[in-house]
């Protein structure tokens, strides 16, 4: 069983899309990069008032993601066969569309397709689906200060713009893991059944399946 030579894990706020993504690495010997967002200043103003900071936080992540996948995307694999990343670039812009009004998402667009060049294209996603009440336990569980405020209709629609991204897909396999409350970290069952999925060939386009442990803790 492998992985394609570029593999992204995505999915909601909280899905646990950071810990698939670093034991996969640790599986399969695959360079990790993971998302740095902590020290973005205007995080915790935007959860508490979205309107007014929604634009320089989408401007800020898209600026430090575009620094890092340059930085890693263009350097040589030294002692790794693949990477895997726990964020696509084309994240930056379903977030801005979702917070921006439509004047500010037409000027972010603009600076987006700007910077969205010569990054290559994952050969296959990996989408975690959670239902927005386990990511709402996720994210009160990991404890984060700038989350307490987020709101069930902000990762609802953030779930839809994914799905939508995906719809818009001709090339790329995309495998949506719908794993409910459990989790592939109490269950290592479950962990081997994740495995065995996505490392199974698969065509371009919309691949579903509905995972289920006997531990429904997440």
């Amino acid at each position: 069983m492998t992985l394609p030579p570029f593999t992204v894990i995505e999915g909601n706020i909280g899905a646990g899309k950071t810990t698939l993504a670093t034991l996969l690495a640790e599986r399969f010997n695959r360079r990790l990069i993971l998302e740095e967002f902590d020290d973005n200043p205007f995080l915790s103003l935007f959860y508490r008032d979205p309107e007014r900071y929604a634009f320089p936080v989408e401007l800020f992540f898209m600026a430090e993601r575009h620094k890092q996948l340059q930085n890693e995307l263009t350097r040589p694999e030294l002692f790794t066969q693949g990477t895997i990343s726990d964020y696509l670039f084309i994240k930056t812009l379903l977030f801005a569309r979702n917070s921006l009004t439509e004047q500010e998402f037409r000027l972010f667009g603009r600076l987006f397709r700007a910077l969205d060049v010569n990054f290559p294209q994952p050969e296959l996603i990996v989408y975690l689906h959670r239902p927005v009440k386990a990511l709402q336990a996720n994210i009160a569980r990991r404890g984060r200060s700038f989350e307490r405020d987020m709101k069930d209709d902000y990762l609802a629609s953030v779930q839809s713009a994914y799905f939508s991204y995906f719809r818009t897909l001709r090339e790329t396999p995309v495998v949506v893991l719908d794993l409910g409350e459990n989790s592939f970290t109490e269950d290592a069952s479950l962990f081997e059944e994740i495995v065995e999925l996505i490392t199974r060939p698969h065509g371009p386009g919309l691949h579903t399946f509905e995972l289920r442990s006997r531990q429904s803790v997440l």
